[in-house]
């Protein structure tokens, strides 16, 4: 019996050790450099994976229209994790051992990306992430920088430091309620992250409540945070669950403030809340297409052009991150794994749509963040914050 079981497991050893030897070596031809994307195409958010992908897509098709990169085309092989963290963690292996990318971009949300670190860590491939922002992405839990992965967005403590920052200092607040999404990586960093900066700005945290992703009806937990009537309501969570909050603490009589961070930027949100529940809510976010900075105004001209529509922060994370990506490639002079890790670390002062971008010791960029505000349905930029 133990003969067997060692058998079993010697075998199970010698296929993962096959595996994690698959990384791209080089990956493509002479003609393209073929490049994973890994997006929630289908399920709750995929509304922010086609935007970060569309994003994606222009830079890679104008790098390829300006004569490509080391002379050869840019190939995004794309695969759908339909929203799941299992399905990105399959994603990842089927792009990294199957179809042999250079790099991955992507996942969108931060359970995402979570789940498919390892895999990339274990094949020694690059996996750069537009928009995940939980700090366990980069460095793990023994404070250790993971290598081979990186991201083009600022992380939740930062924009945790910039509501926190909003709500006592613009808005004056000195209590708050934290309303958390509690299966989700993202809304509980940021919420941890708030609640440090707020009551270090000598602000009260007097409730918290939490819900679960695909919640409907919200009305128990809210009748709850009227009752305690802080100064503020902070909500981390996406736009699908937001928008219903949003709708439902209106419909309550709830009129305080409503603050949330990037994961609220999505049209829906006003189709689900309605224009005006949506009056007097703030949230951080990466840029705004109001911003009349030329690079901005090419970047948004161009987006509207290619998709009809105006670019979402995670059209502009994306479209920043595909140039992080290029830029790194072009730098390296190669198109092995290893050599464009490399030059990933070493970005610096690279000017992108949201601003001047430098990566740290740990893979995150140094950047600017706003906090909008919602008005009539329409976003306003309020404030602009610089790290």
């Amino acid at each position: 019996m133990k003969k067997k079981w060692l058998g079993l497991g010697l075998a199970a050893i010698l296929s993962a050790s096959l595996v994690a030897g698959c990384g791209g070596s080089g990956a493509g031809s002479d003609s393209e450099i073929k490049i994973g994307g890994n997006f929630e195409l289908t399920g709750g958010v995929a509304d922010y994976g086609k935007q970060t992908l569309n994003g994606m897509q222009l830079a890679i098709k104008e790098a390829n229209d300006a004569g490509g990169v080391l002379g050869k085309k840019i190939v995004l092989v794309q695969a759908d994790n339909k929203s799941e963290a299992s399905e990105a963690a399959n994603a990842t292996t089927k792009l990294i051992t199957q179809d042999k990318v250079a790099a991955v971009l992507g996942p969108v949300t931060s359970s995402n990306v979570i789940a498919s670190v390892q895999i990339a860590q274990d094949n020694k491939v690059p996996l750069v992430t537009a928009t995940g922002t939980n700090m366990k992405i980069t460095v793990d839990d023994s404070g250790n920088v993971r290598p081979y992965i990186f991201r083009g967005c600022f992380i939740d403590p930062f924009q945790g430091i910039i509501m926190a920052n909003f709500a006592t200092k613009s808005l004056h607040a000195k209590t708050a309620v934290i309303y958390i999404d509690s299966s989700s990586d993202y809304s509980k960093n940021l919420a941890e992250s708030f609640e440090e900066n707020f009551t270090k700005n000598g602000g009260q945290i007097i409730g918290k409540e939490a819900f679960l992703q695909k919640d409907q009806d919200f009305k128990a937990a809210l009748t709850k945070i009227k009752s305690l009537n802080a100064d503020i309501i902070f909500i981390p969570a996406y736009y699908e669950e937001v928008g219903k909050i949003v709708k439902q603490a209106r419909e309550l009589g709830i009129t305080v403030p409503l603050l949330g961070t990037d994961g609220w930027d999505n049209a829906k949100i006003t189709e689900i809340a309605g224009a005006a529940p949506l009056n007097n809510t703030f949230f951080s976010n990466h840029y705004s297409a109001e911003d009349k900075d030329p690079r901005v105004v090419k970047f948004v001209e161009a987006y509207k052009k290619e998709y009809n529509e105006t670019p979402s922060a995670f059209s502009a994370l994306g479209y920043d991150t595909a140039l992080m990506l290029i830029d790194a490639i072009k730098r390296a002079n190669s198109t092995e794994p290893e050599k464009i890790r490399e030059a990933l670390e070493q970005t610096r002062d690279l000017q992108v749509v949201t601003g001047v971008l430098t990566l740290d010791a740990n893979h995150n960029p140094i950047k600017s963040a706003v906090v909008v505000e919602m008005k009539d349905g329409k976003q306003i930029f309020r404030e602009k914050i610089n790290p």
